[in-house]
């Protein structure tokens, strides 16, 4: 190697490295992100790997790279592959992983009606589109809606060997929840213990089979099921889902403080019902308040990952076993599910880059 293509060589990966991406949020050599980069003759060919699925982001960065590689003289003609590898990243207290699991990723709220499950079925199905393997847990032994909101409610899983569960799919991601066994209208008349063996239960028994990400839909509330599922299932980052109103952020804080507690990374905040769309004519207002959300992702230190509208498409399709991902993925709210399902991807990547937090104590009376 010449010492003019050498130079080049670190130019051009000193140049890509310090691109800011924005779903990182940090430049693509910070994160280990810059491959390999070759130079022939003013011809250069640059291998990017994220740490998040990327099948239809990748065409945006390599336009966003080229861009940013015209700065370079020198530089005739760059050829760019953008590739993604979805790493395992560490557990809380190191608990051992499900087999098969990578990453397991809960979706939580301190309180119900903020929207979480429709805001966790829609991050999976987002995860999925953009090339992950991805399977989701309803955790919401009391009131599942999965099943519904997947077009699945008239599904069973399967047993072969009387020990093991397969877990039936729907737009490629495999489902599992209490609601495929019992009756639609059957009370889950269950006390706390009943409720989280019959959860663990079901997370141990599916054959889950190769997954970058599991979504863990969890019962709203910060009880024992909450806080047993937080403690024995090695779970490494949490999204917490909350909707602008002061009483609504009251609880929401409390389930992100439960995390923090038993060493869960929070990996952002997720406003739903940020604004209201009239069916109509369109209008946007912010009939629950405005930037609760924001105040309090700053407030803990985490990531707003996202503000989602009030849109009665929303709930249609998700009562109508199509959600909004699937129904209209190139919408504007299917693109704002899309953007947030990378920005927790790609926080589970920037939180794997800091050292793990020692295992506090919980105390019952530390509020």
């Amino acid at each position: 190697m010449s010492p003019d293509i050498s130079v080049q060589e670190s130019e051009l990966r000193q140049l890509l490295g310090s691109y800011v991406d924005p779903y990182l949020g940090r430049p693509l050599a910070d994160a280990g992100a810059i491959e390999s980069v070759q130079v022939t003759g003013g011809q250069a060919s640059v291998t990017v790997v994220l740490g998040f699925p990327a099948d239809r982001y990748a065409s945006e960065l390599t336009a966003e790279l080229e861009r940013h590689a015209r700065a370079l003289s020198w530089l005739q003609q760059l050829n760019i592959a953008v590739k993604w590898r979805v790493a395992s990243h560490s557990a809380q207290n190191n608990l051992k992983p499900v087999q098969g699991i990578r990453n397991i990723v809960a979706v939580a709220s301190g309180k119900g009606g903020v929207g979480k499950s429709t805001t966790a079925v829609n991050l999976a199905l987002a995860l999925a589109h953009d090339g992950a393997a991805v399977g989701l847990l309803d955790a919401d032994i009391y009131g599942p809606s999965q099943p519904q909101m997947m077009g699945l409610s008239r599904e069973k899983p399967t047993s072969p060997d009387e020990k093991t569960m397969i877990a039936p799919e729907a737009y490629g991601i495999k489902v599992m929840s209490i609601g495929f066994l019992v009756d639609v209208e059957q009370p889950m008349a269950w006390r706390g213990p009943m409720a989280t063996q019959a959860l663990l239960q079901l997370l141990e028994t599916t054959r889950w089979g190769d997954l970058d990400y599991l979504i863990v839909d969890m019962p709203p509330g910060t009880g024992d099921t909450q806080l047993t599922l937080a403690q024995r299932t090695p779970v490494s980052g949490a999204v917490i889902v909350t909707t602008p109103q002061d009483i609504a952020l009251l609880d929401a804080r409390k389930g992100l403080r439960m995390f923090q507690k038993v060493a869960v990374p929070v990996l952002g905040v997720v406003e739903n019902m940020s604004t209201h769309v009239c069916s109509n004519c369109g209008f946007e207002e912010h009939i629950f308040g405005a930037g609760g959300g924001r105040r309090m992702a700053e407030q803990y230190g985490v990531e707003l990952l996202g503000e989602l509208p009030l849109d009665i498409r929303i709930r249609e399709q998700a009562d109508g076993g199509r959600p909004t991902v699937v129904a209209e993925p190139d919408s504007k709210i299917g693109r704002a599910y899309i953007d947030l399902a990378r920005r927790t991807a790609a926080r589970l990547v920037v939180a794997g880059l800091q050292p793990a937090p020692a295992f506090p104590n919980i105390s019952t009376e530390d509020t």
